[in-house]
């Protein structure tokens, strides 16, 4: 059995209504399989489809990963029955563009651009796009892209505020992905391609 995760990292952006109520029933599960729930999102995609990004706590995701956990939740699903109508359940990997759900997450990818939204406004607005300059305490800095010319760049975010973050798309994203990636794979053999996007459909 998979070591309780430590509260101190736990998942700081969690989920609303039908989500939370997945959430609920499938975190415990993929913690005791020994990974980490990252985002649980259900969307009108191909009628009705519940989305369930995980990863190990090194932050990797195979497609044998993914079908673990979807082998494991989808009975507790089936009980539970969350959700009022027939759906299709994927089970994916955070992508390179991840969601930032974590403290550990804001601090391991500092010095990257990310996309974040607030719960209440802050400075006078709720939507932020720029780099991400580590923890201050409970808030994480960013240092904007769209500053107007005289007006401070950098902005303080309490992280409790924070409804929806996630990586932006960039080159130096990718090289570091990339890196994180083969040093892993170096270190214990695996293939490259193992440890990258996996996804698992039930």
């Amino acid at each position: 059995m998979a070591e309780p995760q430590a509260e101190s990292d736990a998942r700081l952006v969690v989920e609303t209504g039908v989500d939370a109520r997945i959430a609920a029933i499938v975190e415990p599960i993929i913690v005791d399989l020994g990974y980490r729930l990252v985002r649980v999102k259900s969307s009108r995609r191909n009628g009705m489809t519940v989305q369930i990004m995980a990863e190990r706590p090194d932050g990797t995701m195979s497609v044998d990963d993914c079908e673990a956990i979807s082998r494991n939740v989808s009975p507790a699903l089936d009980v539970e029955d969350p959700v009022s109508e027939a759906y299709h359940l994927e089970v994916s990997s955070p992508g390179i563009d991840r969601p930032l759900v974590r403290r550990s997450d804001f601090e391991r990818w500092s010095g990257h651009v990310a996309r974040i939204e607030t719960s209440q406004p802050i400075e006078g607005r709720r939507r932020f796009r720029g780099t991400l300059t580590g923890l201050e305490g409970d808030a994480t800095g960013l240092k904007l892209e769209d500053a107007p010319a005289g007006a401070p760049d950098r902005v303080t975010l309490p992280l409790s505020l924070i409804g929806d973050a996630k990586l932006v798309l960039t080159d130096a994203l990718i090289d570091d992905a990339l890196r994180n990636q083969k040093a892993l794979a170096d270190g214990d053999g695996t293939d490259i391609d193992d440890i990258t996007d996996g996804t698992a459909d039930a």
